[in-house]
């Protein structure tokens, strides 16, 4: 009913910027919140930043300053901004939404991720 595509991962030196794209399709009525989250091998999926129907952006501690959500409501996408990238940083990056569909039933849904690479 509703599928998200993220991409914009890669590769990049330690210092360097990136920016990621989500876009959402199928049956949507409107989306309440996007969201970002990461997994990196071996450890659980950690929260990153998240932004409701309007400007309310959220973000974890780890990457406050120097990541930037945003969101353009007429493409259904949101964005997420990476700056001073950090090898740690390296993960596969998720997208998530919460979508009230066209029979206003509502769903939470993930993309399938995209690989961000960090090199020292």
């Amino acid at each position: 009913q509703v599928q998200l595509v993220e991409s914009g991962g890669g590769l990049v030196q330690a210092g360097g910027s990136l920016r990621l794209s989500c876009a959402a399709s199928g049956s949507i009525f409107s989306i309440n919140a996007m969201g970002w989250y990461r997994q990196a091998p071996g450890k659980q999926r950690e929260f990153l930043a998240s932004v409701r129907s309007g400007t309310n952006t959220n973000y974890a501690d780890s990457v406050q300053g120097r990541f930037t959500i945003s969101r353009d409501n007429a493409k259904n996408t949101v964005y997420l901004q990476m700056n001073s990238l950090k090898p740690e940083d390296t993960a596969v990056y998720y997208c998530n939404a919460d979508v009230t569909l066209t029979s206003r039933a509502t769903v939470a849904v993930s993309g399938q991720g995209t690989l961000v690479t960090v090199s020292a």
